[in-house]
């Protein structure tokens, strides 16, 4: 990746500068708005911090959830700015608005050193816009905020397969840099595209085949081994002509799958048992059936312990190992072993020196959650979507824009 980085910044001189910063913040929240897995915040600080040393006055922007363009308490960055500052060993004002009277008037007077985090950017309705000219004016007033002399950190890699106005139009005014964050997830994935070592393997779970289509299709010819697992793979076992009970089923993806499974009968390994349940609850009765046997009205919530066996030998061979999406509903204590035995397989990978990437969303989420090492894995992604596109093949807006002039 060509482009200026945020070493290249700091050799410039930052000292009284300002920073425009887009971090991904977009932490889950509980039902109390507390914080349950800050991993993006804590991935956020390096970039933040090395600014603020050298004397930037830093304005952050993030988004968190989806507003529907408006602002909405519950979604507020107020505990994503607590969180920061506990971390940053300083205090980190949040504006009360995105680029308004509020905001300007505290990046005004920032001084050096200083940090300015702005409300949720998704509050306002150009940032998402599918209208040039709306995102270019939102981008101007994010300038504003930074003065002419600023410049424009890239640190939000979970967003930057998104064309929105703090992502890509902000890049076009500013000069622009890669964060320590973005730098480091784009060079993680070039190895998972550029002669990995082999055996490579590659880990897809989650709930929808429409959504992991894509890369499956783009990886199955490159990688020895494609382990598929949760919600999904019941739709390729109802392509194979087996009863999948009430579990959750594409049945407009069944021709695909029975396609993929055509095509790539030597790569794909599907679970040979499930966990299933008489209903979607976490105190639901279970049983362990062969995957051929689930029956009418259940419904598999996690892979069996034979497939965990299954998928193990197979993983803690490779030499190069990329996992995206759980295998079974991991926030179910009853229907976490297949996930962890997974996790757990990944780990003994790298031991013996493999490379092993977590890509991001709920697989990153599953091994906090799980109380797995994080040192266990050389590397987990802040950004589920953009590392699956990248590994698709596709253009990432929030990257492309970033080299020109580099």
């Amino acid at each position: 990746m060509a482009v200026h980085t945020l070493a290249d910044l700091l050799s410039e001189g930052v000292e009284g500068r300002g920073v425009l910063v887009r971090s991904d913040l977009n932490v889950p929240l509980d039902d109390n708005g507390a914080i349950t897995d800050a991993g993006r915040i804590l991935a956020s600080v390096p970039t933040i911090k090395a600014l603020v040393e050298a004397g930037a006055k830093v304005v952050v922007t993030a988004h968190l959830g989806r507003p529907k363009g408006e602002p909405d308490p519950k979604l507020s960055l107020a505990p994503v700015a607590a969180r920061l500052a506990d971390e940053l060993g300083r205090n980190v004002q949040l504006a009360g608005d995105v680029v308004g009277q509020d905001a300007l008037a505290r990046s005004e007077g920032l001084t050096d050193g200083d940090v300015l985090m702005l409300e949720n950017i998704r509050f306002d309705p150009r940032e998402t816009s599918k209208d040039d000219a709306q995102r270019a004016k939102l981008a101007a007033a994010l300038v504003e905020l930074v003065g002419d002399d600023g410049a424009f950190v890239s640190d939000g890699f979970g967003v930057v397969h998104r064309k929105q106005a703090s992502v890509y139009d902000v890049a076009k005014v500013l000069p622009h840099y890669a964060g320590t964050l973005v730098a480091a997830e784009v060079d993680v994935l070039a190895k998972l595209t550029e002669n990995p070592q082999r055996p490579y393997a590659v880990v897809l779970g989650g709930s929808k085949v429409s959504d992991k289509l894509a890369v499956i299709e783009a990886l199955a010819p490159k990688v020895d081994t494609l382990v598929i697992g949760g919600g999904m793979c019941f739709t390729f076992l109802a392509a194979q002509g087996l009863p999948v009970g009430s579990s959750l089923l594409q049945e407009e993806m069944i021709d695909t799958c029975k396609q993929l499974l055509e095509r790539f009968a030597d790569v794909i390994h599907l679970p040979r048992d499930i966990v299933a349940a008489d209903k979607f609850a976490a105190d639901a009765d279970s049983k362990v059936v062969p995957s051929n046997e689930i029956p009418d009205g259940w419904m598999g919530l996690d892979i069996g312990p034979e497939s965990v066996d299954r998928f193990a030998a197979l993983l803690t061979e490779a030499k190069t190992v990329f996992w995206n999406g759980p295998m079974g509903v991991f926030e179910f204590d009853n229907f976490a072993a297949g996930t962890r035995g997974v996790a757990e397989a990944i780990v003994t990978a790298t031991s013996k020196g493999a490379f092993t990437v977590v890509g991001g969303g709920d697989s990153a989420a599953a091994v906090r959650t799980l109380g797995l090492p994080e040192d266990g894995f050389s590397h987990i992604s802040t950004g589920g979507g953009a590392s699956l596109e990248y590994l698709e093949g596709k253009e990432l807006p929030g990257i492309s824009v970033l080299e020109e002039d580099a």
